[in-house]
């Protein structure tokens, strides 16, 4: 049996609304306990408000709790609002030296590291500049960093992978996904669902400041997804479908089958789109439509759909195949939608958040990459003849 590195003990966080003298409080977190082994990961999910940056504040000693215990064994490193403890008067350098010293490492240990930290941040003509004047996103890839570089034991992350462009998120979530392979314990924040299955060895649902599910990272995932769907449901404004929560969408992940332990996939490369659903009666045929939009969830890019598909409890799988992904480098965000098969009454939808981090892979001079078979053709052969099928489908 692994060590525990980390433990939350019936752990609770009150706070004071307005002044002092006030006797109106609010309890942000109630009476949550669990424990993470060594060298695992853990997903906490949960939507806005539920307690989950509250809970890494108290992980990482910015605030107490007000009743219970919290232990963490080893050094810690927490990418929460990350950058928020540089100095702005120092530079770059200075706030890495700091940074290292917070963390209990020498001089020494620090400096033997740094040039690779300046590297993975790409501030190498900035790193004696004082940090008031980076720009965010160079401030941002600081910060994530020092803190993925100086060997924590225990490593925060807060959404940081919402921040910074889509190239640095994808190198964040490799190494991130490094990290946990080296051992390092990780807790993990994140409203990308699909992410945290990918990452995570258990979740945490939070719900109003208590934990509501824990488990494996699919079942908490689907348990969270049945619970926001039950409550869409009760608008009178929705079809007699989608109220009865006949078919419920469970997760939408993505993945490339040449590159099992991938955690991003490559234009030019195959990918595996799998959508799980569950269903609670045998109903007439539907039809499971993908979207890829822009990550900014305005710009449609495609969409692709599948024939009639029968539904019957308790559910299944359905999965979009790509040959060969046309999508240049960068992020996109992935939703899915169901309808009746030959209508447009919509009964179910991926309303979750998954994002598709796209690396370079076959090169791509354009906006997209098109998949294609081509010969030479000499002069005595007949030009008419059909040209060889297309690799895609």
């Amino acid at each position: 049996m692994r060590p525990i590195d980390v433990r939350i003990e019936n752990v609770s966080k009150q706070y004071r609304l307005g002044p002092r003298s006030s006797a109106d409080t609010f309890w942000a977190l109630r009476d949550v306990s669990f424990e993470v082994p060594r060298g695992s990961s853990l997903g906490i999910i949960g939507r806005n408000g539920a307690g989950k940056s509250t809970l890494l504040k108290l992980l990482a000693g910015i605030t107490a709790p007000t009743q219970g215990r919290i232990v963490i064994d080893g050094r810690l490193a927490a990418l929460i609002e990350v950058g928020s403890g540089f100095h702005p008067e120092l530079t770059g350098r200075e706030n890495v030296m700091l940074s290292g010293a917070i963390l209990g490492m020498n001089r020494r240990e620090v400096a033997a590291k740094l040039s690779s930290i300046v590297d993975f941040a790409g501030v190498q003509a900035f790193i004696d500049t004082p940090v008031k004047w980076y720009s965010s996103g160079m401030y941002v890839r600081l910060g994530f960093s020092i803190a993925a570089h100086l060997e924590p034991d225990v490593l925060l992350v807060d959404e940081v992978l919402a921040v910074g462009d889509a190239e640095f998120q994808a190198k964040c979530l490799r190494r991130i996904h490094d990290m946990r392979d080296r051992g390092v314990t990780i807790l993990f924040i994140s409203h990308d669902l699909t992410t945290v299955e990918q990452l995570c060895d258990s979740a945490v649902l939070l719900d109003k400041g208590r934990v509501a599910a824990t488990g494996a990272p699919a079942d908490v995932v689907s348990f969270y997804h049945r619970q926001i769907m039950a409550e869409q449901a009760q608008s009178p404004e929705n079809p007699a479908a989608v109220r009865e929560g006949i078919l419920t969408i469970g997760n939408l992940g993505a993945r490339d089958p040449s590159r099992p332990d991938a955690v991003t996939a490559q234009t030019g490369s195959p990918l595996v789109v799998s959508l799980r659903y569950s269903a609670t009666r045998e109903i007439p045929p539907v039809n499971f439509q993908l979207s890829y939009f822009s990550q900014d969830g305005r710009t449609l890019i495609t969409r692709t759909e599948t024939g009639a598909v029968p539904v019957s409890p308790p559910g299944g799988v359905v999965e979009f195949t790509c040959l060969e992904l046309p999508l240049r480098p960068g992020a996109y965000c992935l939703t899915a939608t169901v309808r009746e098969a030959g209508s447009n009454s919509v009964i179910s939808w991926w309303d979750g958040s998954t994002t598709l981090h796209v690396e370079p892979g076959v090169r791509i001079d354009g906006q997209f990459h098109v998949p294609h078979a081509w010969r030479a053709v000499s002069s005595a052969e007949d030009s008419a003849a059909p040209p060889p099928a297309s690799r895609t489908r």
